[in-house]
């Protein structure tokens, strides 16, 4: 009598501890598990000692330790061309035209679950695996992203660009646990990164320096422009628009009797709106590309959840579609520092509803 056929499963590997013990579950599932990592760019030089990015020499090392560890086969895949022409380049642009991206979240979109789903298909896996912390349900064939069980992990904001097809064909075996539960089956079962740092920068500008960046790959200096208050008075000189975002208050370089912060952007005089924190606040919203993870827009208003950035809590709100992937969002109450080019996302509970990109 034959075995049955082992389901594959395709793990995505960091480096990090949540990507490891993620594989480790899918092998006590019964899964055949393929370990690979993505090499996304070229870093100038390799990670200094406590720097909390992803994607170096050292992260490659502790996945394949990892994956060597737990009788995985481990590959490299090459997908820089791909990250920078659909995350870098676009970074750039953004800020070029005085808009805040999201990189990470537009990574897990072309990369994760775009290029790496094709790869998975081509090594004929019937799943991909991340240490991501988010859950996904099936009820009546119809997939549900919702929050992970440990909410001050919750990573489902920046994966509401999910279809129903990549739900189907994807797992996060890490949802329903707390970190510190993941750092200890980690070390009981011997892993090198059982300890290490959560990354937490953006990969590519592991110091935070994004007009340092910019200027590294485009060659160019920007152009500095005026400082402007609401009343169109000239306050001083800028950098150039790229140094600042909406909400920003440090880094201005301007003396004032009263905190000033970044408002508005103006690409085409350079200029940068200051004003007070009163007037950053606003109400409504348009959100566009917006993808329901469902498959289908609603036809009429409704009332649910809604967030503007990672960390901030769930604020109620009035959303409208218009079409079929915009929205136009009504908060209850004020808004701080809504931001051209961060996601929207609704959540109907712990149910994610979808998400997009803010005009």
């Amino acid at each position: 009598m034959t075995e049955p056929i082992k389901k594959k499963a395709l793990i995505a590997m960091s480096g990090g501890v949540d990507s490891s013990l993620a594989a480790k579950k899918m092998i006590e599932l019964g899964y055949e598990c393929i370990g690979c990592t993505m090499k996304l760019y070229e870093r100038p030089e390799e990670a200094a000692p406590g720097e909390r990015t992803c994607c170096s020499l050292n992260d490659v090392e502790d996945a394949r330790q990892v994956a060597f560890r737990l009788g995985m086969n481990y590959y490299v895949f090459n997908f820089k061309d791909d990250f920078k022409e659909k995350i870098i380049n676009k970074f750039i642009r953004c800020y070029e035209c005085g808009i805040t991206p999201n990189p990470c979240i537009d990574c897990n979109r072309y990369m994760k679950f775009e290029k790496l789903y094709e790869r998975a298909v081509v090594l004929g896996c019937d799943v991909i695996v991340t240490g991501h912390y988010a859950q996904i349900e099936e009820k009546d064939g119809r997939y549900f992203l919702k929050k992970a069980a440990d909410e001050s992990k919750d990573q489902s904001y920046v994966l509401y660009s999910l279809t129903q097809e990549q739900l189907k064909h994807t797992c996060f075996p890490l949802g329903g646990m707390n970190k510190a539960d993941v750092r200890k089956e980690a070390e009981e079962s011997g892993f090198v990164n059982a300890d290490k740092p959560d990354s937490q920068d953006i990969c590519f500008v592991p110091d935070g320096d994004y007009a340092k960046v910019i200027e590294t790959y485009t060659g160019k200096v920007p152009e500095p422009g005026n400082f402007v208050d609401k009343a169109g008075n000239v306050i001083g000189p800028n950098k150039g628009i790229i140094h600042y975002t909406i909400g920003q208050r440090k880094g201005l370089g301007i003396s004032a009797p009263e905190p000033l912060y970044v408002c508005e952007i103006r690409p085409k005089t350079r200029e940068v709106i200051l004003g007070s924190n009163d007037d950053l606040m606003s109400r409504e919203l348009t959100v566009a590309d917006f993808n329901w993870i469902s498959g289908s827009a609603p036809t009429e208003p409704f009332r649910c959840k809604a967030k503007i950035r990672y960390r901030q809590r769930e604020q109620w709100a009035e959303v409208t579609p218009i079409g079929e992937d915009r929205v136009r969002i009504l908060f209850d109450e004020p808004q701080r520092a809504i931001t051209a080019g961060q996601a929207a996302v609704l959540y109907d509970g712990d149910i994610v509803l979808g998400g997009g990109t803010i005009e």
